[in-house]
């Protein structure tokens, strides 16, 4: 979902367009992996040039990725770019026309659904490259069973993780997709276990978004979670503020607190040249429509 220089990512298919087979093949395309996986983390702020920008950069850097499957941080940054692009340009825009076109929003949400699991597949198939038999583990009812994950793993877990939560959330008729919850809720729990303060709070904020949605969840651990995030973030994970307004207040029909928190979403400024800033102006935008739409909510 990140921007790319201009003049590197033309460089970078021009590259890939000339390759051969020959021994130093892999060389070069490890080099443009590496360029494509940092783009990844840079910083934006620009909602509509990153979404112009996205479609070109994941084209490539999946083209890239399948040259060099074993390339972790390319993964982990097409796997964050599929999500982030399902989430911000494509999921965000279904519920924005849902009231003024119906068909319009199952259309959208059906194309999140698909890109989310697009970006599952993706994480997933690294870890199963890194660790065989990782899948298998991670579908086991036995905790003895389950993977260990590295440290260096723990953002392709994450993003694993968040896509599979938003692919079954788009999928709620489909038994079988809504039946892998557990396993969403495990990886993010292993990941969790290994680097919880992951992403400025992001990680335990998928833990209590899916707690406050899974059957039979609690929402006052959930709000443990929420709080947690929250504080790990200090005051600059816009995410983990809209969050809490929407797994916690929402619910919980305290319409004070969700206005208060996405007040608060909105009032953050980003650091210079954050890796967090596009993340947060996405969510920023979705405080306002929500803050919007509150007077509907309760």
């Amino acid at each position: 979902m990140l921007t790319l220089r201009r003049r590197t990512l033309l460089v970078a298919l021009l590259i890939v367009s000339l390759l051969t087979a020959c021994s130093p093949r892999q060389l070069v395309v490890g080099g443009i992996a590496d360029e494509l996986a940092a783009q990844g983390q840079a910083s934006e702020n620009d909602l509509e040039l990153a979404r112009e920008a996205s479609a070109f950069y994941l084209k490539l850097s999946e083209s890239v990725l399948r040259s060099d499957p074993g390339h972790q941080a390319l993964a982990e940054a097409v796997a964050a770019g599929f999500t982030q692009y399902a989430y911000a340009f494509v999921a965000f825009e279904a519920d924005r026309v849902e009231t003024k076109d119906v068909r319009s929003a199952e259309r959208l949400r059906h194309r999140a659904g698909m890109l989310y699991h697009r970006a599952r597949e993706h994480a997933l198939a690294a870890l199963e490259r890194e660790t065989p038999g990782f899948a298998q583990a991670l579908g086991s009812s036995q905790a003895a069973d389950w993977p260990r994950l590295a440290p260096a793993q723990v953002g392709l877990a994450y993003w694993a993780a968040a896509a599979w939560g938003g692919w079954i959330s788009l999928s709620k008729d489909d038994a079988e997709v809504v039946a892998d919850l557990p396993q969403a809720v495990r990886l993010t729990q292993l990941a969790w276990q290994v680097d919880p303060d992951w992403g400025q709070g992001a990680l335990t904020g998928l833990l209590a978004t899916f707690e406050a949605a899974r059957p039979g969840g609690s929402q006052q651990q959930a709000l443990l979670w929420f709080d947690h995030s929250i504080a790990q973030g200090a005051g600059r994970n816009v995410g983990a503020l809209v969050g809490k307004a929407e797994g916690y207040a929402l619910p919980a029909g305290d319409r004070t607190l969700f206005e208060q928190l996405l007040e608060q979403a909105l009032a953050v400024k980003d650091e210079p040249d954050s890796p967090y800033t596009l993340r947060n102006e996405v969510m920023r935008r979705r405080a306002a429509w929500l803050l919007e739409r509150a007077p509907d909510l309760f």
